[in-house]
């Protein structure tokens, strides 16, 4: 035999004996004319198997060594054509997609023509029935982003009569705090949901951010702990003044904070942010989503009033689509009068009046209180929410982006004095005298996939029991290996650029 066919044949064993690995199947969906990425697409792939792409249009899926390949990958958005695409048109490719029109007339059938009007009463009356309250669990991907800019901080020092309390700390203190602190968290597992009561079973979490951020002002604390243990006295009270304003408090009360017990339990604190590590994430991911979901249209405590105060909104009628083969509405809605904050559109099922798509965004400040130098506005409130039907015909969470964003500013004066009535001579002991001039924005982003949903009875709800000593990895820079083998929402730029410098590390 040849050596070129003892070299085939050798090789044939080979491949023939490794096993086949999975597949990761990553694309860009663009808009052919604009050139822009398409937010929020639906990359199906299976028939109950799919992805979201990200807001940058970028998409990714995987497909296991023992999944039957799909012949064709379907990718739908609204007001885009639907097409199918095969696993070789997909490969680092971007995608383009022709926009499509929205249908005015003589596509859909009914029994009888209704107005707009009519159609969001059907739509209210078919929330009972529509809306799932039913036990079930969710195959979530929940990505969290946090993001702060301090506009300006100073602390406007005039005087102080602690030698450790001048202008140099205080501007110190100022310097200290980050203009722009980003915190990323993202966690997949399963939710196991009824009505308003939530369980996790979180398999895998990474959270970005800065530790130096958070160890700057522990080191902060416990410096202006000591210079207040040092320099004041017991038995003296604080009288707090900020305009006309004015506290009294006992410092007493305050010394007896600084105690054995807590001392300790900052050391753990400290302690448990230098592993690469964090703790109560179950706790608190199953908070951002009570918090997510509790803004959900038909909610009691959301702030989108579009289904309670439907009389403040002007509504329209502006064509037919499709979602999911299923007809559906399209219907613009904007308010009647000043009254009413949002806008959007609304995508109501032809046949049982189920929203199956909502868009919003607020028209105007939903807070705006300005009272003596101190400012807080609610600016941002805006998002997409999208419901698939289940088996059992009612509509449950299938993918939701939601943002809110909000202003604080302090702009007054602060005078602290120290008093003290048992030390012989003057009462006054020390003074502060601080002209505060502080403004940031922030903004929480919450953006959440539901990959597939399984209706399950509620003793399965009842008896799991959640696994709270789930960590997440602690990432000082984005790492495109953490995710990879698992199917997420593609990470947008800010995130895969986050990076801290080995300085601040």
């Amino acid at each position: 035999m040849s050596i070129n066919k003892t070299l085939i044949h050798l090789l044939f064993i080979l491949f023939i004996g490794l096993p086949l690995s999975a597949q990761t199947v990553s694309s860009r969906l663009v808009d052919a004319k604009t050139q822009k990425g398409i937010p929020y697409a639906t990359v199906q792939y299976g028939e109950h198997q799919g992805v979201i792409t990200n807001e940058e249009g970028r998409f990714s899926f995987v497909l296991d060594a023992d999944t039957t390949l799909p012949d064709s990958v379907y990718v739908t958005s609204m007001g885009y054509e639907k097409k199918g695409y095969s696993l070789e048109q997909l490969h680092d490719s971007i995608i383009l997609l022709n926009s499509k029109a929205i249908e005015l007339s003589g596509v859909y059938v009914f029994d009888k023509e209704l107005e707009v009007d009519d159609i969001i009463e059907k739509m209210k009356e078919r929330i009972p029935q529509n809306v799932n309250k039913d036990p079930i669990k969710q195959r979530f991907f929940l990505r969290t982003s946090e993001l702060a800019n301090m506009q300006k901080v100073d602390f406007g020092f005039e005087k102080s009569s602690i030698k450790e309390l001048n202008k140099e700390l205080m501007d110190s203190i100022a310097n200290s705090i980050p203009k722009n602190a980003h915190h990323y968290t993202e966690s997949l597992g399963d939710l196991y949901k009824h009505h308003t009561k939530y369980k996790l079973d979180i398999f895998k979490a990474a959270d970005l951010f800065d530790k130096r951020d958070v160890s700057s002002f522990e080191e902060l604390a416990e410096h202006m702990e000591d210079i207040f243990k040092k320099n004041v006295k017991p038995g003296s009270y604080l009288k707090i003044k900020s305009g006309i304003f004015s506290e009294k408090i006992e410092v007493d009360s305050i010394i007896d904070t600084f105690d054995d017990e807590r001392v300790e339990q900052m050391k753990k604190v400290k302690a448990q942010m230098q592993k690469d590590s964090i703790s109560g994430l179950t706790d608190s991911q199953r908070g951002e989503l009570r918090e997510m979901l509790s803004q959900l249209y038909y909610k009691e405590n959301t702030k989108l009033d579009l289904v309670e105060k439907t009389n403040r909104y002007e509504f329209k009628l502006v064509g037919y689509a499709d979602i999911n083969d299923a007809g559906v509405y399209v219907i613009d809605f904007e308010p009647k009068r000043s009254s009413a904050d949002f806008r959007g559109r609304l995508y109501i099922n032809i046949e049982d009046f189920a929203i199956m798509r909502l868009d919003f965004e607020n028209t105007k400040r939903l807070r705006n209180f300005r009272l003596l130098g101190i400012t807080y506005r609610e600016n941002v409130y805006k998002g997409t929410m999208r419901f698939a039907k289940l088996p059992s015909g009612k509509y449950d969470l299938q993918f939701m982006d939601f943002a809110e964003g909000r202003y604080f500013a302090v702009d007054r004066p602060l005078k602290v004095v120290e008093k003290n009535k048992h030390v012989k001579g003057r009462r006054k002991q020390n003074e502060l005298l601080l002209n505060i001039d502080f403004r940031m924005n922030m903004t929480n982003k919450w953006e959440l996939v539901v990959f597939n949903q399984e209706e399950i009875a509620e003793g399965i709800f009842t008896n799991y029991k959640e696994d709270k000593t789930v960590r997440a990895t602690y990432m000082p820079n984005y790492d495109p290996e953490f995710w990879k083998g698992y199917n997420i929402m593609e990470p947008n730029q800010a995130i895969r650029g986050f990076t801290v410098s080995e300085e601040e590390q």
